[in-house]
């Protein structure tokens, strides 16, 4: 896979570093000499270049790649004029991040594919962990929709999934359990090893230090949260 990330701010450096770092081919573009400088060793290819010249875009044949990220918070002009350069240049998957309310209606009226609000997102996640500390992650995959990793407590101890009613009461899926499992090192220590059950079955039993994995509705989520904590 081929993707372009351009502009190299702490979002935009990050995304391009992991996405090549998970095998991606990455061109990261940008302005400022000294982000390109800071990552060139990082990614596939680094430009210094002006998004919003159709000339250059086309000399780096930026119509070729698969995904173009743009990533550009700090000016709303420039990344609209890059999403509307990319998509006149052929690119049919444009990301884009957007600060605010009105600066994601013109990226979605100029063409962006997607819209990345990370700000709102980071808040999220933020407000997430304070509200509901037993959480230990959580991802907003889609619109509404997240994935959580979380610790449940007493009252569901030795319960199995189908008794835990927790897809029955909140509509939520239990799509993974973390174990941690005992055992006795060759030097004869104790310790635990994690086993991953990525396909659990309606009659397995949560243990108390497990860590489910639940998948659903933003809206049922919070409401579980909130009768976790109430309890």
């Amino acid at each position: 896979m081929l993707v372009a990330v351009i502009g190299l701010g702490t979002f935009g450096e990050h995304t391009a570093v992991n996405l090549y770092n998970k095998g991606a081919d990455v061109i990261a573009i940008d302005l400022d000499p000294k982000q390109i400088d800071k990552i060139k060793d990082r990614v596939t290819q680094s430009l210094i270049m002006d998004v919003t010249n159709e000339r250059a875009l086309r000399s780096a044949n930026i119509s070729d790649v698969d995904i173009a990220i743009v990533a550009i918070g700090d000016s709303i002009e420039q990344s609209v004029m890059a999403v509307a350069m990319l998509r006149k240049l052929g690119v049919g998957r444009v990301l884009a991040r957007a600060t605010s309310a009105i600066h994601e209606h013109v990226l979605r009226e100029v063409g962006a594919s997607e819209i990345m609000k990370v700000e709102e997102e980071m808040g999220n996640i933020i407000a997430s962990k304070i509200i509901a500390p037993h959480v230990l992650q959580r991802y907003n995959f889609a619109a509404g929709y997240s994935l959580v990793e979380m610790k449940l407590d007493k009252r569901f101890e030795g319960k199995t999934l189908v008794e835990s009613k927790i897809r029955q009461n909140y509509n939520l899926n239990i799509v993974a359990l973390q174990k941690r499992i005992p055992y006795i090192t060759e030097d004869g220590k104790s310790a635990y090893r994690i086993e991953i059950n990525d396909s659990p079955m309606p009659m397995d039993i949560i243990k108390s230090d497990d860590i489910v994995v639940l998948v659903g509705n933003d809206k049922n989520m919070d409401k579980f949260f909130s009768d976790f904590e109430g309890n």
